[in-house]
């Protein structure tokens, strides 16, 4: 199995300058991110931006069906089902901890980042893509943050992203699951740019030929190359949710998750994506529910460093859980399709074992992600 990131750096027209391009690279995955790729581009991402002739950074996906599906959870299954607890604590933390760290570097990188998000960008994939300057979509992109059918919880930042998105839309999108189509993730502000995708070799061409010595904004360099892009779009899909967000608005405006949940069935409409929404919804781990109403209620004031802070104790007591093992083999590794959850539903969840899950394992000055926002 191939899995690869592949590192470029492309030189401009004057000779001096660069364009780097890194390329997830594990096909028979939809380029998931295993901890070894993860290592990688996170080092290779902190060469780049220490580099003063590197101006520009794309990061994409190999082949066309995918940016990045995800993290390597299959692998982590793996180390649930047959390791010891602490052997699963320690892998799951350097795991978690590496990729939580390549989100971050994305996310407060000081050039810019070009997040070539064709296809599939789901879970751990929109952890890169999120973080990055400028999010370009084409038109068949479909984002997601599906954890809710694994029993896991929306982490890779999503305590921050999904928390910035219109009132509603973040819970919504964490407690569904939903696929957001590239007309919607623009309105909604999780993409910036549509683009087709045969135009990303002229994209980069001209990243190679833009003029960056005499632009003082290099972030409005690449801004300007793809609003141009963007007028050529010849197609784009129909919205699906965005007629929907006054609806999407009032659900979650509810004060707990069990009302959240039952006023998700009650929106009106007939669209195969909602029933599927209202089916995710329904069917995920009532578990994450709790996790994903926490995280949208009272961690939307957090800094971005101290949401990975939280997901990182969130992740690795999850896999220590159980939940979150039972959803991969279930809809991963078995396909039977029937996780069968800790609790039958979320009003039988106890409350408690969500504080837990949110509860340090470190001290704050011992915890793997002390140092993000303290260089």
């Amino acid at each position: 199995m191939s899995d690869h990131v592949h590192f470029t750096e492309l030189p401009c027209s004057d000779g001096v300058n660069k364009i780097a391009v890194a390329t997830l690279d594990n096909p028979s995955s939809l380029n998931a991110l295993t901890l070894d790729m993860l290592t990688k581009l996170k080092q290779q991402l902190t060469l780049w931006h220490d580099d003063d002739n590197i101006v520009c950074v794309v990061l994409e996906g190999a082949g066309d069906k995918a940016f990045c599906a995800g993290g390597d959870v299959r692998t982590m299954h793996q180390w649930m089902r047959d390791q010891s607890a602490q052997q699963t604590q320690e892998y799951c933390t350097q795991f978690f901890t590496i990729e939580y760290q390549c989100d971050y570097l994305i996310h407060t990188y000081c050039k810019p980042i070009i997040g070539w998000g064709q296809g599939i960008v789901m879970g751990g994939g929109m952890g890169l893509y999120m973080g990055a300057s400028h999010k370009v979509v084409t038109p068949d992109s479909r984002l997601a943050m599906p954890e809710v059918s694994i029993g896991l919880y929306p982490d890779v930042g999503g305590t921050w992203f999904l928390n910035r998105l219109e009132s509603g839309v973040g819970m919504f999108l964490g407690l569904t699951g939903t696929m957001v189509n590239a007309s919607d993730a623009l309105a909604i502000h999780l993409a910036d740019h549509l683009v087709m995708p045969h135009h990303k070799q002229q994209l980069i061409e001209q990243l190679q030929i833009a003029d960056w010595q005499c632009d003082d904004d290099v972030y409005e360099v690449v801004t300007e190359l793809l609003e141009g892009l963007a007028l050529q779009v010849s197609s784009a899909p129909a919205a699906q949710i965005t007629p929907y967000l006054g609806q999407v608005r009032l659900a979650c405006s509810a004060d707990n998750i069990i009302q959240v949940l039952d006023n998700f069935q009650a929106i009106q409409g007939e669209d195969k994506w909602l029933e599927t929404a209202k089916a995710n919804s329904k069917m995920g781990s009532p578990i994450t529910a709790h996790l994903c109403f926490r995280q949208m209620t009272q961690y939307s004031d957090l800094s971005l460093a101290d949401c990975f802070r939280l997901e990182l104790n969130i992740s690795v007591r999850s896999a220590l859980l159980g939940e979150f093992q039972e959803g991969v083999r279930a809809r991963l590794v078995d396909k039977d399709g029937e996780p069968k959850w800790l609790y039958p539903n979320v009003a039988a969840v106890d409350t408690e074992v969500i504080d837990e899950l949110c509860r340090s394992l470190w001290p704050s000055e011992a915890h793997p992600l002390a140092e993000l926002g303290h260089y």
